[in-house]
């Protein structure tokens, strides 16, 4: 290059003195390089060259030594390498050229060379996501005084997440208790800790104490009221700061679930009882299992008795989805919680010999240290038929596969069940695609290389075994990528409500996909057998997840109005939640939308309701005298003897449904009675929106509703009239919204056909 400003501009004063000074320096003029790129072209790019070797003290010259075959010199490779990563792993970082970045590529040792991209910091994201900040406004003392008790699998007290540096004593209402125990301790923001076995079997496997021996306790706590944790990853993936929605708040954590029983109903009854003497303010469980009778359910019985100590019960709608009426833990009086996405997806790439490249699901940390690895199906890796026979080696299942067949090898298998890269592993593999049309949206964490495809690419993938007899194929080390979101999760459970049919369940969604929590160092990450991998945070999906996202709002929310019922937090979750488009997801997958926070915290109007209508609602369904005297606690409980709901159904609730089995025959006919509360503004106008789906017609009156107060109440009649929804129309939406000048609150009205009930 020219080395002055006077070469510079003697560059400039005519083209023959400028071939002049070319020819006498031998170098470029101002522009132009030896190689005929444009050096203004050339940018910064990583070189990936697999595993770290045992041997470091060669790796930087080996380095100069790939790059000077490409950029002609070892002199230009030393001026063009910036970096070497030596310690972990195996890589250069050098300014490149296009063109050299794909020379480089295509060298023998090289896994992979992608462009260095400028990327900002970000948290956890779930609770970005939701547009609620760490910096978010706070009632920092109040908060402080909230309990939120995780009914669980126990809790980490050496956890970052559960740090009580900074914390006061325990707030002076609290009663609960922890111990003593001999592995584990409270403090500060650990307040209460306490386990129940009712049937005092002991197993290897159990841990009898608080303490955590799965991790799905510690990343449920850690998403309600984690501090905040920076630098937090699982395998620098996710990389952030952890945190949970009310972070000054305390945990007591009432270990129910073991590793050798499961969570029986005994003790989730013996939980809830504590939790509610102890008092705590909200209860989170992420637990369930579908039954249609109130009575006979531990969640709802125990919910039932919080909501009358002013409790609001927090829980999962369950993983069974996307079959309609599959969500679980849909009384009324308990806040039911759908799994959502966020717009983060961790994905593998696959490239096949052939070229052809695709992306699959799933967490895998390991890089390739080949370029091609021999690909097999795993119906074509069995032991010889005579010997034993390989009807199932396509679900890769334990001691199904020929090591001799498969050693090296990248192997396609069926899902059966999970952890089959373990048996792959074990019999010599070096990947593992896995077909599987469950839970395409959920990254699985794998213990060898691998990652989840769907059926058409496993279709593709057959195909190309079958058309060479050489097929390859290399698996990738996961990466972070952006998607569309929100979108209900596959798995997460819908409606309709087995037990109402006039009750819309799930109540709401939250993030439950690839949620990055806290976690225990007692168990792995990925909970295969064979797997060493611990971490401090890890990646879960499910309702369980979601769930604790809800009740952290709900925490946030009482830190704002302490005095507020459950059903007061509950309506100012629901009608606040952002709606979620009908023709992507339906109401019956995310009730009134996905949780705004902030929101949250200023519904304007509320949809309050104490113990009656919840009596009322139990007389509708025609539950018998004798067992609403008992949950509800009074002898004088007489349905007949009790005023009949004045409207479709007996419930003051934010969400309103109509439903119809194919057989009836009459027009949709409805009317539901409501009464909203001034929260906001002492002097308020709300005028009603509303949205009709074809064919029905939804009124409301009156149309406006004038306070003049805080606390005032004004009640409003909805009625939905139209023709017969038919059985190929099995749902539709429409909205009522009450719009002020300052609030917006929103409840979605649902009608569908349905033969569930």
């Amino acid at each position: 290059m020219l080395s002055s400003r006077d070469d510079d501009d003697r560059c400039f004063r005519g083209r023959l003195v400028c071939v002049l000074l070319l020819l006498q320096m031998m170098s470029t003029c101002c522009f132009v390089t030896v190689n005929g790129d444009n050096e203004q072209e050339k940018k910064f790019y990583i070189v990936y060259l697999g595993d770290s070797p045992v041997l470091k003290d060669s790796i930087v010259d080996s380095h100069i030594n790939i790059l000077s075959d490409v950029v002609g010199s070892e002199l230009a490779a030393k001026d063009s390498i910036v970096h070497s990563y030596v310690n972990n792993f195996n890589a250069f970082a050098a300014k490149l050229s296009p063109d050299e970045a794909k020379q480089l590529e295509s060298s023998a040792g090289v896994v992979s060379v992608f462009p260095n991209q400028q990327r900002k910091l970000h948290t956890t994201k779930t609770w970005d996501f939701l547009g609620f900040p760490q910096n978010v406004k706070r009632k920092a003392k109040l908060e402080s005084n909230l309990v939120v008790g995780l009914i669980d699998t126990g809790i980490t007290p050496g956890s970052e997440s559960f740090n009580d540096k900074g914390f006061g004593p325990p707030p002076a209402k609290w009663k609960g208790s922890c111990g003593p125990y001999a592995n584990f301790s409270c403090n500060n923001k650990i307040v209460g800790g306490r386990y129940f076995k009712l049937d005092k079997e002991s197993d290897e496997l159990d841990d009898l104490s608080p303490l955590d021996v799965q991790g799905h306790g510690t990343h449920t706590s850690s998403t309600v009221l984690g501090n905040v944790v920076n630098g937090a990853n699982l395998l620098g993936l996710g990389k952030g700061a952890a945190r949970g929605a009310v972070p000054a708040a305390r945990v007591a954590m009432y270990k129910v679930c073991w590793a050798s029983s499961g969570c029986q109903d005994m003790d989730l009854l013996a939980a809830f009882d504590a939790a509610i003497e102890d008092g705590v303010d909200v209860i989170s469980i992420s637990i369930g299992g579908n039954s249609e009778n109130y009575f006979k359910d531990p969640i709802a019985i125990g919910a039932f008795h919080a909501m009358k100590k002013g409790i609001i019960t927090v829980a999962s709608a369950g993983n069974e989805g996307p079959d309609l009426a599959s969500v679980v833990n849909h009384a009324p009086w308990i806040l039911t919680v759908a799994a959502s996405g966020i717009d983060r997806e961790y994905r593998s790439k696959v490239t096949l010999g052939n070229g052809k490249s695709f992306y699959g699901i799933g967490i895998n940390a390991v890089s390739p240290k080949r370029k091609m690895y021999p690909l097999i199906s795993g119906a074509d890796a069995g032991y010889n038929k005579s010997v034993d026979p390989s009807e199932s080696s396509e679900y890769c299942s334990d001691d199904t596969l020929d090591p001799k067949k498969v050693k090296g090898k990248v192997v396609l298998c069926e899902l059966q069940s999970w952890g089959v890269d373990s048996v792959v592993a074990k019999a010599g593999g070096t990947g593992t695609l896995l077909e599987s049309s469950l839970n395409p949206d959920t990254a699985q964490i794998f213990m060898a290389s691998g990652t989840v495809i769907n059926e058409t690419l496993t279709k593709m993938v057959k195909n190309y075994i079958k058309s060479t007899r050489s097929p390859s194929a290399v698996i990738y080390k996961t990466q972070e990528m952006k998607v569309k979101a929100p979108f209900v999760a596959s798995f997460s459970s819908r409606g309709p409500n087995s037990g109402s049919r006039r009750l819309l369940k799930p109540d709401i969604t939250a993030p439950g996909i690839d949620i990055l929590a806290a976690f225990t160092p007692l168990r792995s990450i990925s909970g295969i057998e064979g797997d060493t991998k611990h971490s401090k945070f890890n990646i879960m999906s499910g309702t369980s997840m979601s769930c604790p996202h809800v009740a952290g709002v709900a925490a946030y929310v009482k830190s704002f109005h302490p005095a507020w019922s459950p059903s007061a937090i509950k309506s100012a979750i629901l009608t606040t939640a952002t709606h979620m488009r009908p023709d992507v997801n339906a109401e019956l997958a995310y009730g009134a939308g996905q949780v705004n926070p902030k929101q949250a915290v200023h519904p304007g109007l509320i949809y309050d309701m104490n113990q009656l209508p919840y009596i009322q609602f139990l007389c509708q369904e025609r539950y018998k005298d004798d067992g609403i005297r008992i949950i509800v606690g009074s002898k004088s409980v007489n349905c007949s003897e009790l005023p009949p709901p004045s409207g479709h159904d007996a419930l003051n609730y934010p969400t309103m449904q109509v439903t119809m089995k194919t057989t009836d025959k009459k027009p949709v006919s409805a009317v539901f009675k409501r009464t909203v509360t001034n929260v906001g503004p002492a002097k308020s106008v709300y005028n009603a929106t509303i949205v009709s789906p074809k064919e029905v017609d939804i009124t409301v009156k009156p149309m406006s509703l004038v306070f003049t107060k805080r606390f005032q109440k004004i009640s409003f009649t909805v009625t939905v009239k139209g023709k017969r929804v038919a059985p190929d129309q099995e749902l539709l939406s429409g909205s009522l919204t009450w719009k002020s000048n300052i609030h917006s609150v929103r409840s979605p009205i649902l009608l569908f056909t349905s033969d569930y009930f």
